[in-house]
């Protein structure tokens, strides 16, 4: 890979990893609700299971959409499943502290199994393999994944530290009833890209 082509590639993944999507809504939500500490399991399921989602992606896993379409349908079947569940968890959680509905943070495995009904996940992970790696290899698929890792961690764990940084100002009944709410519709609201996904 060229000093160039590395350098776009890090842009790339920097702007796709810190930008609004389901994984950034997720982490906005865990850090209000659970705090920063105990959302560290979630940001790292979400950058090592994403990247290992770009690596499998570039040895040919979407590969198999197109020779199974149903397997695709099934795919956007199981993701807005799992994504309305969770927007249902995030609407129900209760003032940090409580045990309440969703009172436990996503776990490291839950968030990297996650990244495989995630559309946004799947564009990113399609857009770096198609666009930064001029000769196939499993070198410069560990590679593109590698760079995501390290790009990604910092970058969703700006948003779980806005999360607990707001957990002062939502400490008000009505300001985190409002706050969940609010996650939650955006959640549903970035299902439409599920719906529209084609690989």
């Amino acid at each position: 890979m060229t000093h160039d082509l590395f350098l776009a590639l890090l842009g790339f993944a920097f702007v796709t990893s810190v930008t609004p999507g389901p994984n950034n809504m997720m982490l906005l939500a865990s850090g209000v609700n659970f705090g920063l500490r105990r959302t560290v399991p979630h940001m790292l399921g979400i950058s090592i299971g994403h990247a290992v989602m770009v690596f499998l992606v570039g040895l040919g896993v979407a590969g198999v959409f197109v020779a199974v379409p149903w397997a695709l349908t099934g795919l956007k079947v199981a993701a807005v499943g799992y994504m309305l569940w969770l927007a249902w968890k995030i609407a129900r959680s209760g003032a940090p502290g409580e045990g309440k509905a969703g009172g436990r943070p996503m776990t490291f495995l839950q968030a990297a199994a996650f990244q495989w009904v995630n559309p946004k996940a799947w564009a990113m992970a399609l857009g770096a393999v198609a666009a930064y790696v001029p000769e196939p290899s499993v070198g410069a698929y560990a590679a593109v994944a590698g760079v995501f890792a390290l790009v990604n961690l910092p970058s969703v764990a700006v948003w779980a530290a806005a999360g607990q940084g707001l957990r002062r100002w939502l400490e008000a009944p009505g300001r985190l009833r409002v706050f969940n709410w609010g996650m939650a519709g955006l959640l549903v609201a970035s299902l439409w890209p599920v719906v529209m996904l084609e690989l």
